[in-house]
């Protein structure tokens, strides 16, 4: 991977900040765009602007052909056997929400079991739990090991013939751990259960089959792979997907409208109800021609090498702790003894370095670990070893301002 040719196609680094040139290390919380992403939406705006599916004009013609090729695009890039299974949302957590509200409250029962892990956004925690309290069903969670992975063992233990949902992330927006979905896949549908993934930090970063994975609901964001916000897919089989209800209504999701009942447009209509993000998908299909060009397998193993490289250089770092496995994504989730993450992060802010503070979304995660926030850095295709050489040295001026307490 040439990193300097492609940072030169992303317009927002090319700035200082406080004095000092851009080092973005957050893109875990949402990845900068490509010249190619910004052009699709102002080309999509100044010569194609119009409402998809309704109009028989040029214009019209010419937006609905961009916005279901970009679904196209999302069925080849994930390999889902159709496009009727890529169903566009805001993203990640209305796709997961929609799952919660429109296949977990119509078919569990009270007694049934959805899985989790104690490491799960709070998107995927948050809509369980209402389901569960709405059905009566019970939360379960499959046991971490002590550097934040999870056994195939403890997921074994954990899924019962009980268990009718697992949800889980794909990878971890905290530890970076990346998870054996396939294998988890096939023990939840040895038990009858259905397994719904978060793919938020995975997507952007790797290749993603849904045949090979055989998850059942697959759910991302286009922000985080170089997409524009607002814009996110739910993956599901074609056969759950008609038996769910869906979670809004109005138009363009309608097949006939009575006085009193209605009924629904086939698939993947019938949850796309109203204006649908036109322009988001579009640019999301842009963003996937970017990643592509570039190759999923050269992005991962572009950022797990950065990741053994920071891990190397932040271990010499004395009072510096780093959390989570070994093998990981392209994520660092680290504090420093007798610094508040958020000072950390403002000093390293003055030095014109962007990492995240907090607890990322993941308070139970937090728990987990005994901290209450964490500092993290994440990278993406843009980045590089100077980056990391630049969040070393702003490590060591945020120590020496806090008085080195070491």
């Amino acid at each position: 991977m040439d990193v300097k040719s492609i940072r030169e196609q992303f317009p927002i680094l090319h700035q200082q900040v406080n004095g000092h040139p851009l080092v973005y290390l957050d893109s875990a919380a949402t990845s900068q765009k490509p010249v190619q992403v910004i052009e699709s939406l102002e080309s999509y705006y100044r010569n194609h602007n119009s409402n998809v599916h309704r109009g028989v004009h040029t214009l019209g013609t010419r937006a609905t052909d961009q916005y279901e090729g970009a679904r196209d695009k999302v069925k080849t890039f994930i390999n889902a056997d159709s496009t009727q299974e890529v169903i566009f949302t805001r993203g990640t957590t209305t796709a997961l929400n929609m799952v919660a509200y429109g296949y977990a409250r119509q078919f569990l029962k009270e007694g049934d079991e959805i899985v989790l892990t104690e490491m799960e956004h709070h998107s995927n925690i948050i809509p369980w739990q209402q389901a569960a309290k709405y059905t009566g069903a019970i939360l379960k969670y499959i046991p971490m090991e002590e550097n934040g992975i999870i056994s195939l063992d403890a997921v074994r233990s954990t899924i019962t013939k009980n268990t009718k949902m697992v949800a889980i992330t794909h990878v971890s927006n905290v530890l970076g751990v990346i998870n054996p979905i396939k294998e988890i896949a096939e023990i939840a549908h040895n038990q009858g259960a259905i397994i719904v993934v978060d793919g938020a930090q995975s997507v952007p970063h790797m290749k993603v089959d849904m045949q090979e994975l055989n998850c059942d609901f697959y759910a991302f964001s286009g922000h985080k792979m170089c997409g524009p916000t607002g814009i996110g897919v739910l993956y599901g089989k074609k056969d759950l997907l008609e038996k769910m209800e869906p979670v809004e209504f109005g138009g363009e999701m309608i097949d006939f409208v009575g006085l009193y009942d209605s009924t629904w447009k086939e698939l993947p209509w019938k949850f796309e109800g109203g204006t649908p993000i036109i322009a988001g998908a579009i640019g999301l299909g842009a963003a996937i021609d970017f990643l592509q060009g570039i190759g999923l397998d050269n992005i991962i193993e572009h950022e797990q090498q950065l990741a053994h490289y920071t891990q190397k250089k932040l271990s010499e770092i004395q009072g510096l702790t780093i959390y989570g496995p070994e093998e990981r994504s392209g994520l660092i989730t680290f504090n420093v003894q007798g610094i508040h993450p958020h000072d950390t992060a403002t000093v390293l802010d003055s030095e014109g370095i962007a990492v995240r503070a907090g607890h990322h979304c993941a308070q139970p995660l937090m728990k987990w670990l005994d901290v209450t926030a964490t500092a993290r850095a994440s990278f993406y295709l843009y980045n590089d070893e100077n980056d990391v050489d630049r969040l070393v040295e702003g490590l060591q001026k945020a120590k020496e301002y806090f008085g080195d307490v070491f």
